[in-house]
């Protein structure tokens, strides 16, 4: 069931559109990064956002999303292609593959191989207030199976991401036993050998606090009930769609 990362990335590549990205603040190529460029060219590079700074402004202001976008992300991204440029036996995997046994790899790998994947993603999963659609109807099925209601679901997803101590992320997960909710920590995430719930990850949230702190504070819980204005069912629903291929 589990979907690998080379699909995941070919659909986060297909969901993006014209970036209005921050040419001076990324150091790389602003072009999305995909396990097959990456094992050819053995370096990755910040993708662009599928929309302006400022489009979620609802929900997550403008300046967080230069800062996240263009300082956090691209740091992500530079540091693990100096990781990668250090062991070439490594430099020749794919994402996917390092993920998979990265209890075995340097931190650094870990740390900044998650990031990169976690904030692809995470861009991709949101999408200006009104334009995101809704659940499909069959993933709206599972999601009342599985929690009992939307309304549910998002009470537990929100649960696990307040409950994240420290910086994380909060998860929906597409696994062999169905739906799940999960947190990681720091840029650990559902692909790796490390996490408590493993499988294709198809919902993301980013608790770090320079996700949010500038507009919000210490108040996570209240960028959490804002961030729901602005996630991008489109993308989720093709994503569970893909995971169950």
């Amino acid at each position: 069931m589990y979907r690998t990362l080379a699909i995941a990335a070919a659909a986060l590549g297909a969901a993006a559109c014209t970036s209005m990205g921050p040419a001076a603040l990324a150091s790389e190529p602003a072009t999305p990064a995909t396990s097959e460029t990456a094992a050819a060219a053995l370096t990755y590079t910040l993708p662009d956002l599928p929309y302006a700074y400022d489009a979620l402004e609802g929900a997550i202001d403008a300046e967080t999303m230069k800062i996240h976008h263009g300082k956090h992300h691209a740091a992500y991204v530079n540091n693990l292609n100096t990781a990668l440029a250090a062991d070439p036996a490594l430099a020749s995997q794919t994402l996917e593959e390092l993920m998979a046994k990265v209890s075995t790899l340097p931190v650094s790998i870990r740390n900044n191989g998650g990031g990169h994947y976690n904030h692809t993603l995470f861009w991709t999963l949101m999408a200006p207030a009104g334009q995101g659609g809704a659940p499909s109807p069959e993933l709206l099925a599972d999601i009342d199976a599985t929690f009992g209601s939307l309304d549910a679901f998002k009470a537990e997803f929100n649960k696990a991401a307040t409950g994240q101590f420290g910086s994380g992320w909060a998860w929906l997960v597409v696994t062999d036993q169905g739906l799940k909710v999960s947190s990681t920590p720091n840029q650990d995430n559902p692909l790796m050998d490390v996490a408590a719930v493993k499988g294709t990850p198809v919902l993301a949230v980013d608790v770090w606090e320079h996700a949010y702190y500038l507009r919000y504070q210490n108040r996570r819980a209240d960028y959490l009930n804002t961030w729901w204005d602005v996630v991008n069912w489109n993308e989720v629903n093709a994503l569970y769609a893909a995971a169950l291929q």
